[in-house]
């Protein structure tokens, strides 16, 4: 892969790598990108695919207007106007430098509104929308602010009938009481309906919530009449993946929201199981394995 940029933000620090099908973003986490423009567009094989199922869900498939909380580089944004060509769109984002990389190298759409803010603070003078997506987390840097009931009420409170907010949740743990444990919980107590579908290949979780009760039957209905046969394939390993958000006892609010050592658990498991794949090459004699 080509570095065709590397620099640092008050934020992040930034480095986009060119391939010859893509262009990928990352910042200062432990796995993995956190944007991606695929050139020849079309799905992109990670989350995004799996939060199309948002606007699906929601009460105003064809026109949907949709508000991204972490707009990042916009590949959310653009696939929402790829898949769903009447819907508008907003994004915010904290990082101006990102934003400014998103059109340099990311080519994001000039149909897309963009303002740089926080995401909660940008809420006090949001408007109303079909779908809200919340993508600020980044590994364990995850802000509290956007983590508690009182952001999610907040995300609920501007929310049109019938519509859904949809959390990428990027962190997963396999013990008790973890990072994701802890969001779903907090998501329940707000919202009548939760559900989540976990991605393949990877470790983040799509998390779909609203008032309306129907949000899953719209889902099966819509998707129903996709012609593209690439979605229609996405939603179909959605639908298949869904599981319900019962009701829990873990809370976030914005008295008591520990993310960072709920996340630093969850980085813990995935280092040790590094070590543990490292231990076992050791063990059989193939170092071969581990100097790739």
């Amino acid at each position: 892969d080509d570095v065709v940029y590397e620099g640092e933000s008050i934020y992040n620090y930034l480095k986009v790598q060119e391939t010859d099908s893509s262009v990928l973003l990352s910042t200062n986490v432990a796995v993995g990108v956190q944007s991606v423009y695929m050139k020849q567009g079309g799905l992109t094989g990670m989350y995004y695919d799996y939060a199309l199922a948002a606007p699906l869900m929601s009460e105003n498939p064809e026109q949907p207007e949709v508000l991204i909380l972490g707009l990042g580089t916009g590949t959310y944004a653009n696939q929402c106007l790829r898949y769903f060509p009447g819907c508008t769109v907003e994004g915010v984002e904290i990082d101006r430098d990102i934003t400014e990389l998103a059109y340099r190298y990311f080519e994001l759409s000039d149909q897309v509104r963009v303002t740089v803010e926080d995401g909660r603070a940008y809420l006090r003078q949001a408007g109303l929308y079909d779908v809200i997506m919340v993508d600020a987390y980044q590994d364990i840097t995850i802000p509290f602010q956007m983590s508690t009931v009182e952001f999610f009420s907040q995300v609920r409170s501007h929310l049109k009938p019938g519509g859904v907010m949809v959390v990428n949740m990027n962190m997963t743990s396999s013990g008790e009481g973890g990072i994701n444990e802890y969001l779903c919980d907090s998501i329940r107590s707000v919202f009548g309906c939760a559900v989540t579908v976990t991605v393949s290949n990877n470790t983040n979780t799509e998390l779909f919530a609203s008032d309306d009760e129907s949000m899953l039957a719209r889902f099966e209905e819509n998707r129903a009449g996709l012609t593209d046969l690439a979605l229609l394939s996405q939603m179909q390993t959605v639908a298949n993946g869904l599981s319900p958000c019962e009701e829990g006892e873990r809370i976030l609010t914005d008295d008591r929201a520990p993310v960072e050592l709920l996340g630093m658990r969850a980085i813990d498991e995935l280092l040790g199981d590094e070590l543990d794949w490292v231990r076992d090459a050791i063990r059989r004699g193939d170092l071969s394995a581990i100097l790739g």
